[in-house]
């Protein structure tokens, strides 16, 4: 009879721990014979997923009734509003689920404060795996509850070594119970298919000639970075354009500033899409200007299309990921005229720059589904 390993990752919108999530529930209900893989519904937050996880013998188990499209997420304070409202709702019904059901492994990804207290608080038949994602600040609060639920986790995982290393450094949680889990984001199989898509429908003509950046249009992002350094660049290099790819807060502000710089023939937005491989495709290069990014899946989902990155060297993972620049370049982050003498320099030695862009290929397939599973694996048989 299979083990089962149920995911916990209540998210407001489809950031990118939506995509790690889903992939790895996916990965290892596709590539294991031990696990069944079931994942929490909490608040109605994976309706729109309900048949990728079908196609892939995930099972949704509905927490409570879907409440998602109710809450307000915009604004720190909104979203932590949220936030209560979601664990005072859910902390009953996930109480009696892992007492009655009594998951071998519970992973969890988002909101992980409610998981760690009933740990902290109840004996459950369950082994707790922490995902620490992103770029958490490490205030008083949130260490104190992870010194104290430490005792209680079978495993904590990092996407990145710096984050992992970071962790180790404040000795929070015991040594040997950290790894680094690289995050689930290349699908082979899906990649080739978008790539060969005929039906697909561009909303801008791909025979221009374009840089590409990619991601949620919020402050995290920095695209009106980007837009200010692009319109420096544009005064000696004035044949390219750039289009970036996402939905956010942020649009009509990235709009008007835009429109302010006379820029609407050249900078385009473009709404989210579910085939950003056929724009990267076409693009020349790809540019990541954010303030903070896990490894950051666009730039990872750019190598494997082979396009030559130039990145933030921003915390916590785009500088590994490019290994310190030898595969790639890095600009300092946010820094006035540094993203604008990066462009100046790819177009004097581009060239010389191509085997940076194969090796970024080669760090690409290490993103795999699959050897996302076969890291969780040694992790969770302590074989690592």
């Amino acid at each position: 009879m299979k083990k089962t390993i149920y995911y916990w990752s209540p998210c407001l919108d489809k950031v990118g721990t939506v995509k790690s999530t889903l992939n790895s529930a996916i990965a290892v209900s596709k590539f294991s014979d031990d696990y069944k893989v079931k994942i929490i519904n909490v608040f109605g937050e994976w309706e729109d997923f309900k048949d990728t996880f079908k196609k892939y013998d995930v099972e949704i188990i509905d927490l409570n009734f879907n409440y998602h499209k109710y809450l307000p997420r915009k604004g720190f304070i909104n979203s932590r509003l949220s936030y209560l409202v979601i664990i005072m709702l859910s902390v009953i019904p996930f109480f009696f689920l892992l007492k009655k059901d009594k998951p071998e492994i519970l992973v969890a990804h988002l909101i992980t404060s409610l998981p760690l207290m009933l740990f902290n608080i109840f004996n459950f038949n369950t082994k707790l795996v922490l995902r620490i994602s992103g770029f958490p600040k490490l205030n008083y609060l949130r260490k104190k509850l992870w010194y104290l639920s430490s005792r209680y986790l079978h495993r904590i995982t990092c996407p990145t070594l710096e984050l992992l290393n970071k962790l180790k450094e404040e000795k929070i949680f015991p040594q040997d119970k950290l790894f680094h889990l690289q995050d689930a984001i290349i699908d082979i199989n899906e990649f080739q298919s978008k790539i060969n898509d005929k039906n697909f429908l561009p909303e801008i003509d791909l025979n221009r000639k374009y840089f590409l950046s990619i991601g949620r249009l919020s402050r995290q992002k920095n695209f009106s970075y980007l837009i200010n350094e692009y319109e420096d660049f544009l005064k000696n290099f004035n044949e390219w354009d750039l289009l970036i790819i996402g939905d956010g807060e942020e649009k009509k502000k990235l709009q008007n500033l835009i429109n302010s710089k006379n820029l609407e023939n050249k900078v385009f937005l473009i709404s989210s899409t579910d085939n950003v491989y056929k724009y990267m495709q076409n693009a020349t290069l790809f540019i990541l200007p954010s303030l903070w990014e896990e490894v950051g899946f666009v730039i990872v989902e750019a190598a494997l299309s082979n396009l030559f990155i130039i990145s933030s060297n921003c915390p916590n993972g785009p500088s590994e990921f490019l290994d310190n620049g030898n595969s790639g370049i890095l600009f300092k982050s946010n820094v006035p005229g540094e993203l604008k003498k990066s462009l100046d320099f790819y177009f004097k030695n581009t060239k010389d720059l191509e085997i940076k862009k194969i090796k970024t290929k080669k760090n690409s397939l290490k993103y795999t589904r699959f050897r996302h599973y076969l890291t969780l694996e040694k992790i969770l048989n302590n074989n690592l």
